[in-house]
């Protein structure tokens, strides 16, 4: 069975996080990603955050399955012509670099388009046009100036950032979409073009419903579903709403059996309107659910806190897999917290290939996340990722150099 990208080849200037994040998944989808690095250093995430001496860490593997590597100076005058060559050849160019860098390369929108009409030249930034976009932006910058950390946290604290790599691998996903849409136009108009995905814009985004409550809370200056209502006041921003849902189902995260020991031993609880009489059931306060204090959604909403309270000691009483086996008997929303050593041993990930083992030849066999998007006809197999320069010679003989010829880039140093 073919894959779906099968045909197209993507040169991989990418490097850190955003841009791999785009270039494995379409390399996931099947297409040919030859990833151009540096001699003797390559991606610096090959050196950081090591855990075993020598090997390229889990911060590179994680995020360069499935690809080539080259190694190629792009300050050697013949190295020059061989990226050239590649441009020719290839059908998407993706870069990450700081703004202004792909520029001083040589390598000009106008220049690529000399060389490859066809060529779609996509790229991670940290802003669009604007008074910004010439700034570096790293993921928890992102998140900052998005609009996610000023509505991430509780009121009474800072500003938070999340766990969650929006900023850098929610970028890298907008990217993929947005190079996959360029070629599929390409179809029609025969032209490539340039493809840009901001970090903020990313950020925003995901953000979305935050933008929607800015434009309530000016509206009507409060927001009944937050946790701030009814006994706090809201300013003129769109406040930490700590772990409301944000939506019109109020949730909350609660404590489960075994709490005082286990971090994580929490479960998210929704009190989903059409549940509540069974929720009601459930936590043995039958009376809520004609109590007009309690019976609708719009009573409820100044009670919340006073509900969940009332939920948890329920909660308390039970491990979070057994409060979650109950309540989805009776269709009640609700998730425990996985720690990341749960979700590494749990059998149903490995099975969807969601959770993959796979074999280096330097660090042996590691864990890493497959691929989220699942194809029938296209499935998914990750292999590791490239060794440095472990694809130079092959894929110079694809570009039709002979061996003495790749024999002498590599004694000049292009190569």
């Amino acid at each position: 069975m073919g894959k779906a990208l099968e045909d197209v080849r993507i040169l991989d200037f990418t490097h850190v996080q955003s841009g791999p994040t785009c270039t494995q998944l379409l390399a996931w989808f099947g297409a040919d990603v030859i990833k151009v690095e540096r001699a003797g250093a390559g991606d610096v995430t090959r050196e950081q955050l090591r855990d075993i001496p020598e090997a390229d860490s889990l911060y590179f593997t994680m995020l360069n399955h499935n690809k080539r590597s080259v190694t190629i100076d792009a300050k050697n005058p013949e190295g020059k012509q061989v990226l050239e060559a590649l441009i020719q050849k290839c059908d998407v160019l993706v870069e990450n670099f700081a703004p202004g860098a792909l520029d001083r390369m040589g390598f000009t929108w106008e220049r690529i388009q000399e060389l490859n009409p066809r060529m779609i030249v996509a790229s991670v930034k940290g802003f669009g046009a604007g008074p910004y976009e010439d700034c570096k932006v790293y993921e928890n910058v992102a998140q900052c100036v998005g609009g996610a950390a000023s509505t991430t946290g509780f009121d009474d604290g800072p500003p938070v950032v999340t766990g969650a790599q929006i900023g850098d691998s929610g970028t890298g996903l907008h990217l993929a979409l947005g190079i996959v849409t360029a070629l599929y136009q390409r179809k029609t108009t025969g032209r490539g073009q340039h493809v840009l995905a901001a970090m903020q814009d990313g950020v925003l985004n995901l953000c979305r419903v935050k933008l929607r409550d800015q434009q309530r809370l000016e509206r009507t200056g409060v927001m009944r579903e937050y946790p701030q209502h009814p006994n706090g006041t809201f300013g003129e921003a769109v406040p930490r709403a700590g772990n409301a849902s944000g939506g019109g189902q109020p949730g909350w995260i609660l404590k489960c059996k075994g709490w005082e020991a286990d971090p994580n031993a929490y479960i998210y609880f929704i009190t989903q309107a059409p549940v509540w009489a069974k929720i009601c059931n459930v936590i043995g306060k039958e009376e809520w659910a004609t109590d007009p204090n309690y019976a609708t959604p719009a009573a409820r909403l100044p009670h919340l806190k006073d509900i969940f309270a009332e939920i948890e000691r329920w909660t308390m009483t039970k491990t979070k897999f057994e409060a979650m086996e109950i309540l989805n008997k009776y269709d009640i929303p609700c998730g425990p917290i996985l720690s990341m050593k749960e979700i590494a041993e749990e059998p149903s990930l490995r099975k969807t290939g969601t959770i993959v083992e796979v074999d280096h030849p330097v660090r042996g066999k590691y864990l890493t996340v497959g691929n989220p998007i699942k194809l029938s006809d296209s499935p998914t197999e990750v292999t590791r990722s490239p060794l440095l320069g472990e694809h130079t010679d092959e894929v110079m003989a694809e570009l039709g150099y002979h061996p003495d010829q790749i024999a002498h880039l590599r004694v000049v140093g292009a190569i």
